[in-house]
């Protein structure tokens, strides 16, 4: 069983082929485009790949490469790393919109928040109290208790932090007009707080795949 994308649609039939005892190899795709270049005229299908692929295993078998299952293994090792990677950039990108929001309407909160977004506290506390006004209703004591499970050690003193960055925008001595729009943020922050929280736990069960995949790579089954 020869395939030119071992990682994606050639991994059902490379399982089947392996199951039932066959030698499985892949035909790298540089190899592959270079092969397909031999065979002028012809457009590129799935039938006429597939001719190619047949081709070159009849005639130059050099060309391939004997798939093991670490390789297969390395394969989608890729594919959970980059698809990891995809999850931080969106990790970035949420956060550095909260921070833009924050440093706009509310600065004091945002040197205090800002940079803890990615504490699980921060964004609960972000979800359900976007604005000035909900933690302030919400009182010290209740917010300090309700974060406590999320953050022991830091509960109180980012509570703290908190109250004594809303005490500043209460003397407003950081803005002397209100900026057009200040009420908005009340709205459109709670949502992508959301995020960070549902994005952390996607990359811890990504952490835990990639785990069982390095230790299968380093100390292959028998």
């Amino acid at each position: 069983m020869i395939v030119d994308q071992p990682a994606s649609i050639g991994v059902l039939p490379l399982a089947v082929a392996r199951d039932a005892g066959c030698r499985v190899a892949c035909l790298p795709g540089l190899a592959m485009r270079r092969i397909a270049d031999l065979y002028p005229g012809e457009a590129e299908t799935d039938a006429e790949d597939a001719a190619v692929i047949a081709d070159a295993a009849r005639t130059m078998p050099h060309t391939l490469r004997s798939l093991e299952l670490t390789d297969e293994i390395t394969a989608e090792l890729t594919v959970l790393v980059g698809f990891d990677q995809d999850l931080a950039a969106e990790t970035t990108r949420t956060s550095n919109r909260i921070r833009g929001l924050l440093t706009q309407f509310h600065p004091s909160l945002e040197r205090v928040l800002g940079p803890r977004l990615d504490h699980q506290a921060v964004s609960w506390l972000l979800e359900r109290h976007g604005s000035p006004a909900a933690l302030r209703a919400a009182g010290r004591r209740r917010l300090v208790e309700r974060i406590r499970p999320k953050a022991p050690r830091l509960a109180a003193r980012l509570i703290d932090d908190v109250f004594d960055a809303l005490d500043a925008l209460d003397a407003l001595d950081e803005q002397t007009v209100v900026v057009p729009g200040t009420g908005t943020p009340d709205t459109v922050i709670p949502s992508p707080a959301r995020s960070p929280a549902s994005v952390h736990e996607q990359r811890r069960a990504l952490e835990a795949q990639i785990n069982v995949l390095v230790g299968l790579t380093l100390f292959p089954r028998s």
